[in-house]
């Protein structure tokens, strides 16, 4: 049975050591028409790089007989990698699964579709699955709220952005102090850092694993736009200042380190996308980042490896899960150690 709401301990920051790594394989042909296998190709190759490289405990999430056979074809039996069957409507883990705190509890949200645009049958049951498959107590709380909206430095700062968090779309009539008291209840939240607009086309409208992410205690990394045409070169460059004036929950100024952005990046009918760098996902011993544009990647991967000298830095190609509307951070949930 689900625990009460109670205030946890605040968030571990991703490159925090982990037990497990979530992650969610295609498993429905409706939403993804065309992309289904390409899609599964990428999630695979996914799946192998955290699994070896990233030093993780994968737990590959599919839904019916057809997915995971389709994903024991292409992983092998002696991958290392855990098939969990459940009951989903789409990948996005990030989203619709629980938020780990520090103290082992699995913090579940209400979830509503991204705003009501994409309500799938199964995304609502998400988290209490995934906290059942790892054994840790379920705390339900009664707002809306998406993972990939925040990000954690480990210390109770939180980073978000005002279209996302108080879009009436999620909870109507929610100021930024409504937000602020929210997240401090729910999760520990000692200071909450606002960015505005997300990127251009996105239909999460405006997650911040999008944007800028925490690299390190006080370190925040986002885009610097790449080639003439980038649609959110002013966004990047905005983004930057105003998290160049903040300071986190310790009272640091915070340090920003900017990473290129793959640029003008279009679908197969030349609609544009809303690609990012900064979509990576920090594994125990490797950062695994999507790619796009292959001189744009060469230079998002180094700046990259200048940021995590420890871990290895991976980019992978994810033209086909970015039609679903996301990419690695997206589609996994890291369950803390």
């Amino acid at each position: 049975m689900p625990r009460p709401m109670s205030t946890p301990s605040v968030i571990p920051a991703e490159w925090s050591p982990h037990r497990a790594m979530w992650l969610g394989y295609p498993s429905h042909g409706e939403y993804w028409f065309e992309n289904l296998e390409p899609a599964r190709d990428e999630v695979a190759a996914l799946a192998r790089a955290l699994a070896g490289p990233g030093a993780e405990r994968v737990r590959l999430m599919v839904c019916g007989d057809e997915a995971e056979a389709s994903a024991r074809q292409r992983l092998g039996e002696d991958s290392g990698i855990e098939i969990v069957r459940g009951q989903f409507g789409d990948i996005w883990l990030r989203d619709t699964g629980p938020i780990f705190s520090g103290d082992g509890r699995a913090l579940g949200f209400a979830f509503n579709g991204w705003g009501g645009k994409y309500q799938m049958e199964g995304d609502e049951e998400v988290a209490a699955q995934i906290a059942a498959a790892a054994g840790a107590p379920l705390v339900v709380n009664d707002f809306v709220l998406e993972g990939g909206a925040l990000d954690h430095d480990g210390h109770g700062t939180v980073l978000t952005t005002r279209q996302c968090l108080t879009n009436p779309n999620r909870n109507p009539g929610w100021t930024e102090a409504d937000a602020e008291a929210a997240l401090a209840r729910a999760l520990g939240a000692r200071k909450v850092l606002w960015l505005g607009e997300g990127l251009n086309r996105d239909h999460t409208d405006g997650h911040v694993d999008n944007l800028a992410r925490f690299v390190a205690p006080g370190v925040v990394a986002c885009p610097i736009a790449w080639g003439k045409r980038d649609p959110n070169a002013d966004l990047y460059d905005e983004g930057a200042r105003m998290l160049g004036a903040m300071t986190d929950a310790r009272g640091q100024r915070l340090q920003v380190m900017r990473v290129p952005s793959p640029g003008w990046t279009t679908d197969a009918d030349g609609e544009m996308v809303p690609a990012s760098h900064m979509n990576f996902i920090i594994a125990n011993q490797a950062v695994i980042c999507p790619t796009y544009d292959e001189k744009a990647a060469a230079f998002a991967l180094d700046a990259l490896s200048s940021l995590f000298p420890e871990r290895k830095v991976i980019g992978l190609p994810s033209p086909a899960i970015l039609t679903g509307g996301g990419s690695f951070h997206c589609i996994t949930q890291q369950e803390p150690a």
